[in-house]
């Protein structure tokens, strides 16, 4: 033993090191008892630092000790002009190579790993700075203390595997790591610690390597603790972290095993990771399916066995759409598209109705799900919790819900991800509604002034072509007659000509024989002027122009209102006004124009349209269409005298078709269609009653209406003698 260590001795503790040693952390210890750490990484600059008289203890690295006799060891001592103590520290300790260090004068042998704090300890020990802890009489010391290592490793909390090593026999295990394998303890100690790991590492290394190479590492002293997975006795993943410590005796070379269980702080880091990747995807527009999906596949990443959906609310506040649910049946998904929400709609249903958390934990025995309890028995789920997803209080926009094929009750985590999973849902939803409504008022501002041009350009055309008209009827007509032509419709222009002809001869005519009439009765009075006119013959001259006068203006105005429905053969939705609105007011002002000449036939006129069918179509043209197709129900279905005074109806109904499109129906009870008639009511021209009023052009103009400018589709169907009925499936946004 060396005299106590005195203020006037060296003050500076070497390391000779051939590798990166911490002497920051050694320097921290012994600062507080005025010594000082210098560390070297050769022979010759530890002998020189030694020479210079302020070294006090020597911590020497086996390595750059020489040969196997170590002689750098003594060569430090003889430099040194005190007496120098060494401690030896060894990478890969040895009973022989511990002899060696004895031989060469070492005042310890110790292990490279050596603790930083226990190091310390030694040191001032050796130098006599602290002194030993005194004995107590009648208290057990580290020589003498004897532990029942099966009693402290049960009361660990912790998953304890007591492990031969070589062999990874399991010798011992507490309580805790039987929960975390779900095995008995006959069956751990019956096995070995590799059987509980799967046979490859998620990198794809195989489990024995890399344990056997990490046993290695930690028995050199490079590192005490290694992240691998485990698995539990179902097959179930477990990523847990091993801390190893070597117990070796006389008799045995063992492996205390500490295993950590870090699941849950790896789905927090994926959980965290995920959200902040989601918020990125939000914040550059990503589309909402996207997005929802990827958030879906977050959660359902933290679950056990759960499976998620998020249900979007319709626009009509009713019905309900399928968004997400990667991992749910796609037939059940499917089957949930356009049901309503309500007091009793199943989970997502209901909590949307109720704006609240609904927790169904048996969905067989819930009677929120009685309408849809087969469904769910079909695809094996057996309990679901819902969450409304809300933009505020009043407004919601969909549900988030978790699914389960056995019965349960959410736990705390289960109710923290809804929430979580709701919020970003909400976020994501929400902005992609305002984006769209930033959208529609970009579109709409931009048909605004293309409307608003249009009709200044059409202004300024009609100003310039006034004089024109004649003409551009005349070029009209033509191109009518190319279409004509082109449409294999030759017979119909002869129809055209044959009815524009008896049409226009009858009121031409009245008006020739009126005016003949008249000349002739002009010449003879002209002649009384001459012999000497009487009052009489003046006023009954008088009368009779009045008359024929009358009958002349009537006669003009029908040839007048022929040639005018023969203009409108043609249908443009460029001159006609676009806009939003509600079918319900279309069909009210539709119904109030007609009602008059309906009552007056003696006729029932129906309506059964959904007022808050929205579109963005052409009303003035939807309703010239609807028009057109009652005045057909009139003039053809009703036109005779037994018919029109009969107690028949005509229907008028309109509903959602939940694809895109609305299906608009008018059907009447009068004397129908026949079946040679059909294929050809939308020929123009076409009539059954040419030289009585009809010009075979309503439902040409209405087929063109539909078709063309609305984007839709018309149908008829008739039983001569059982009225007729036509359905037009129009969509909610016209084509642009």
């Amino acid at each position: 033993m060396m005299p106590p260590f005195s203020s006037d001795q060296p003050q500076t503790i070497l390391i000779a090191a051939s590798t990166v040693y911490d002497t920051a952390a050694l320097q921290r210890m012994l600062a507080r008892h005025h010594l000082t750490v210098q560390a070297v990484s050769r022979g010759d600059e530890a002998l020189a630092a030694v020479r210079g008289g302020h070294v006090a203890l020597a911590l020497l690295d086996v390595a750059l000790a020489g040969s196997a006799n170590l002689e750098l060891c003594p060569r430090l001592q003889q430099a040194s002009q005190t007496p120098l103590p060494v401690f030896l520290l060894s990478a890969h300790t040895s009973p022989e190579e511990r002899l060696c260090a004895d031989e060469a004068g070492a005042a310890a042998y110790l292990p490279l790993s050596f603790q930083t704090d226990e190091l310390a300890e030694k040191i001032l020990l050796h130098l006599q700075l602290i002194a030993p802890a005194p004995h107590v009489a009648g208290m057990p010391t580290m020589a003498t203390l004897e532990v029942n290592y099966h009693t402290m490793l049960a009361g660990s909390p912790d998953a304890i595997v007591l492990m031969q090593r070589g062999s990874y026999q399991i010798l011992d295990v507490n309580r805790r790591a039987r929960q975390l394998f779900g095995l008995t303890e006959t069956e751990l100690v019956q096995s070995d610690l590799l059987a509980l790991f799967p046979p490859l590492q998620p990198d794809g290394q195989p489990s024995a390597h890399v344990f056997a190479t990490a046993i290695e590492q930690i028995m050199a002293g490079e590192i005490q603790m290694v992240e691998m997975e485990l698995r539990h006795s179902s097959g179930r993943a477990i990523a847990c972290e091993l801390r190893m410590v070597p117990l070796t005796t006389a008799e045995h070379r063992l492996m205390h095993v500490r295993i950590v269980d870090v699941t849950p702080r790896q789905l927090a880091n994926a959980l965290r990771d995920g959200k902040n990747a989601l918020l990125e995807m939000i914040a550059r527009g990503a589309p909402l399916p996207d997005t929802l999906d990827k958030l879906v596949r977050l959660i359902e990443a933290q679950l056990d066995n759960g499976h998620c959906t998020v249900m979007l609310l319709n626009p009509d506040g009713v019905t309900v759409t399928s968004a997400a649910g990667p991992s749910m049946p796609p037939d059940y998904l499917a089957a949930l598209n356009g049901l309503p929400i309500g007091p009793a709609a199943g989970s997502c249903g209901t909590a949307m109705f109720r704006k609240q958390t609904v927790i169904v934990s048996d969905i067989l025995n819930d009677p929120l799900w009685a309408p849809y309890r087969n469904a769910a028995a079909h695809y094996g789920l057996r309990a679901c919790w819902s969450t409304p997803i809300l933009l505020d209080q009043d407004t919601v926009l969909g549900s988030f819900a978790m699914y389960y094929r056995d019965v349960r009750e959410p736990t705390a985590d289960n109710r923290r991800l809804i929430h979580t999973a709701t919020h970003l849902a909400g976020i994501a939803i929400a902005r992609t509604r305002h984006e769209e409504e930033l959208q529609r008022h970009r579109e709409h501002l931009e048909e605004l002034v293309a409307v608003r041009t249009a009709e200044l350009r059409q202004a300024k055309d009609d100003a310039e072509h006034v004089n024109e008209e004649l003409s551009t009827a005349l070029d009209n007509l033509s191109l009518t007659q190319e279409e004509l032509v082109r449409r294999d419709k030759l017979a119909a222009l002869g129809a055209l000509v044959a009815g524009v002809a008896h049409e226009l001869n009858t009121p031409i005519g009245n008006s020739l024989t009126m005016a003949s009439s008249m000349s002739e009765r002009t010449a003879a009075l002209r002649h009384d002027l001459e012999s000497g006119l009487r009052k009489s013959v003046l006023t009954a001259y008088l009368d009779q122009a009045a008359s024929a006068d009358e009958v002349v203006l009537r006669n003009l105005n029908r040839a007048a209102s022929l040639v005018d429905s023969f203009k409108r053969i043609a249908v443009d939705g460029a001159g006609s006004q676009r806009s939003r609105f509600m079918l319900g007011d279309v069909v009210a002002e539709l119904m109030q124009s007609v009602q008059g000449e309906v009552s007056q036939r003696q006729l029932e006129l129906v309506e059964d349209v959904d007022h808050w069918l929205e579109m963005d179509s052409y009303p003035g043209l939807l309703m010239q269409a609807l028009r057109h197709l009652i005045d057909n129900s009139l003039m053809h279905g009703f036109g005779s005298r037994h018919q029109a005074n009969g107690h028949g109806s005509i229907t008028l109904s309109a509903h959602d078709s939940n694809n895109g499109e609305i299906a608009i129906t008018l059907s009447d009870t009068g004397a129908g269609i026949t079946p040679e008639n059909l294929p050809r009511i939308y020929d123009p021209f076409f009539t059954t009653r040419m030289g009585a009023g009809g010009s075979g052009l309503g439902l040409y103009i209405t087929h063109n209406i539909v078709t063309g400018v609305l984007g839709g589709r018309i149908d008829a169907a008739s039983t001569p003698g059982h009225g007729a009925s036509f359905m037009l499936r129009l969509p909610k946004s016209a084509p642009l």
